[in-house]
């Protein structure tokens, strides 16, 4: 996993999280859930570049 795209999903998730703590705080039921979507989404992107860094190295 490039460096570049490890900063991008843990920004994404941790945007996600900031965003899910206001809609808890603030009783917004939508902007929680679009939080915990873009937690997912962080994760699935980490999950996808573990595969290729597996990949590279059974390559290499």
């Amino acid at each position: 996993m490039s460096l570049e795209d490890q900063a991008k999903a843990a920004a994404k998730n941790i945007e996600g999280k900031a965003q899910e703590a206001l809609g808890a705080i603030t009783g917004d039921p939508k902007q929680k859930m679009e939080g915990q979507k873009k937690q997912a989404e962080a994760k699935a992107q980490q999950a996808v570049e573990n595969l290729k860094d597996k990949a590279k190295k059974l390559i290499d």
